[in-house]
């Protein structure tokens, strides 16, 4: 690692340090005679570029931890940055080339959708058939693999989705320019085309003499072309990863990216950081053995010099209100212990699970916060229970607002606004039949809900609303909610045994209660409630991995699918980071029975919880459950 020349692959494990090995070695270039101006230092997060930035001044400040004078005024300091803002700088400083101002507008996510809207109604594409979100994330997923709108046009096939896709696509660039932006993923790609213009990549290569790239299993296809054109002439690359960590394949990242670069550059040095600082013994021992069934991976087995610790806790619940009342009464426990509360992290693979969870923690008054939306402030959530508040009460404006635009079907602003203002008459015959419509579905709706269980009301709604079809789009985050309103007809099956009307008014006058509880439980010192996805990064003392069953953990249809190996070996990948997120103690979870939209099924362990060697398992008093019936997720 003490080589100042040529390609560098370090391989780093969990818990290993990777910020700071880039940061040492930075400062190595720069103790042996490499200009600070001369490094380029690019990380994925905003937040990690940062607490690169200001670790590197401040030891560079200090002429006494490195023994020899140092100018780092101005210019001469590394430039760090994520790939994003080192996007920006290049197209700043080549703005003229793409006909376009220094000072281009950058568009959020919102810009971009409300830019797509705009495209679809200039087409004339109904916003009804084609959701306007779904239509970006498409544009989004072909920049990410680098491909360009005119290559769009050479490579999509002629099928109606390809077709009305190139239409979007292009008003969607024409709304750009003429806005004089670039969206999020135009930093990157248009960024990566200005450096395969070779008097602009001899700018850049003169600029930068040595490149360091942290995550570099997170790049996706045009990070990596990035990556590869500026260090094309010096060979002066340095990257840090780990296979092992590769958990983000469903936003474009390509851990073979990492595999590649061996092949990339024969004459490259590979170093091997080994040795975590985090976690116990036991913690460590378990999460080589998950990792280590993994195929698709470099080789490094990861040790530290911890003590050895606690041996990781099994749960099995009866049910998930079982499973959430042991993982709250045993956070509850650590904190009379003494623990803090932000050093316990509760960990799930799929946003429903919260629900159980969050309930449990509530009706125990134990402090959380969540790292994301809660679940009943979920906009999917909120737009299936308009349906009902909307049938119940026709003089609710708000929800009868969220529940005709939820998913969208043809009617508009202006439309909306004549209906609130009781100027229905004027609409035209059309826009009439569209809320004759919508107002036969409230009317089914309240029908059932007076009439039947407050979990078949729920099954109604998605299905006569429309919402269930919208999500039906094979993208990772329509899966994510459909899962979500699907749990929300397992929250309504815990009053079936009220009689209807009853049985429906207490489920609303509870979730209503959950929400303003939520509002009141941001606080510092609390449990902190994520997804294992969101919990990359991140470490606590004690970290609790529930829903631990098949086709849960690992995720429904994953085993199944074309990308059999890939996908099943990202599933341990995840695992395996949830498992070194803990410093002292891992708890896993899972339960006999589940209820998934409505109906309860039998559960088996994961495999990941089966692979686990029975000497580092200390089983808790729950059930014991061994049978091999799976979860199965309904469709209807």
């Amino acid at each position: 690692m003490l080589a100042i020349e040529g390609p560098l692959l370090i391989l780093a494990g969990a818990g290993a340090g990777k910020t700071k090995t880039i940061t040492h070695r930075i400062l190595h270039l720069i103790k042996n005679g490499v200009p600070g101006r001369k490094i380029l230092a690019i990380t994925f997060t905003n937040k990690s570029a940062k607490e690169m930035k200001e670790r590197l001044h401040k030891i560079l400040r200090s002429d006494s931890e490195l023994n020899f004078p140092v100018e780092i005024e101005g210019s001469s300091l590394p430039f760090v940055s994520t790939f994003h803002s080192l996007g920006v700088h290049i197209l700043k400083e080549n703005s003229e080339r793409l006909g376009m101002p220094r000072h281009f507008t950058i568009f959020d996510r919102n810009d971009s959708k409300g830019a797509v809207k705009e495209a679809m109604e200039r087409r004339g594409v109904d916003p009804k058939r084609f959701e306007p979100s779904k239509m970006l994330s498409i544009i989004s997923r072909e920049k990410g693999n680098g491909v360009s709108f005119n290559e769009f046009l050479d490579k999509s096939a002629d099928s109606h989705m390809a077709v009305i896709a190139r239409s979007i696509w292009e008003e969607y660039e024409f709304i750009l320019k003429k806005e004089k932006a670039y969206d999020f993923d135009d930093l990157l790609l248009k960024a990566y085309e200005l450096l395969k213009i070779p008097e602009v990549l001899e700018t850049f290569q003169n600029k930068w003499s040595h490149i360091h790239i942290d995550e570099y299993q997170d790049t996706n296809r045009v990070q990596y072309e990035m990556a590869k054109l500026l260090a094309m002439r010096e060979r002066n690359i340095a990257v840090v990863g780990d296979i092992d960590q590769s958990i983000y394949s469903w936003r474009g990242a390509d851990f073979k990216n990492i595999l590649r670069f061996e092949k990339d550059y024969p004459e490259a040095k590979t170093v091997l950081l080994e040795e975590n600082y985090r976690s116990t013994k036991t913690i460590i021992e378990v999460s080589n053995k998950i990792i280590e069934k993994n195929t698709l991976r470099k080789e490094k087995i990861l040790f530290t010099n911890n003590e050895d610790g606690d041996q990781i806790s099994l749960y099995c619940g009866f049910d998930e209100k079982d499973e959430a009342d042991y993982v709250a009464r045993t956070s509850q426990m650590l904190i009379r212990q003494g623990v803090n509360p932000s050093q316990i992290a509760i960990l799930y693979r799929a946003n429903f699970q919260s629900r159980s969870l969050e309930e449990s923690f509530i009706r125990k008054n134990i402090p959380y916060n969540l790292l994301g939306t809660k679940f009943f402030d979920r906009k999917e959530i909120k737009d299936c229970l308009s349906y009902l508040k909307c049938a119940l009460n026709p003089d609710s404006m708000s929800e009868f607002k969220r529940a005709i635009s939820s998913p969208a079907r043809g009617v508009g602003k202006t439309t909306i606004l004549k209906i609130l203002e009781g100027k229905e008459e004027e609409l035209p015959r059309g826009t009439k039949e569209k809320i004759d419509n919508f107002r036969k579905i409230l009317a089914k709706i309240k029908e059932v809900a007076l009439t039947e269980k407050p979990s078949e009301t729920i099954k109604k709604i998605i299905s006569l609303s429309g919402l269930e079809l919208s999500f039906q789009t094979g993208l990772e985050e329509d899966l994510e909610r459909l899962e979500n309103i699907r749990e929300l007809v397992t929250t309504a099956s815990s009053y079936d045994h009220f009689l209807p009307e009853e049985g429906i008014e207490k489920f609303l006058e509870n979730v209503s209660l959950a929400s303003d509880q939520d509002d009141l439980k941001e606080e510092k010192e609390a449990v902190r409630f994520m997804t294992v996805h969101a919990s990359k990064g991140l470490e606590f003392d004690y970290c609790f991995i529930t829903g631990l069953e098949e086709d849960l953990f690992p995720h429904t249809g994953l085993s199944d699918s074309p990308k059999n190996i890939e996908g099943k070996e990202e599933e341990r990948r995840l695992f395996y980071v949830a498992l070194t997120r803990a410093r002292k103690k891992v708890y896993l979870t899972y339960t006999q029975m589940r209820t998934i939209f409505g109906s309860r099924k039998s559960n088996i362990p994961s495999e990941f919880v089966l692979d686990i060697d029975d000497e580092f398992i200390e089983r808790e008093n729950g059930s014991s459950n061994t049978g091999r019936e799976k979860i199965v997720y309904l469709e209807f």
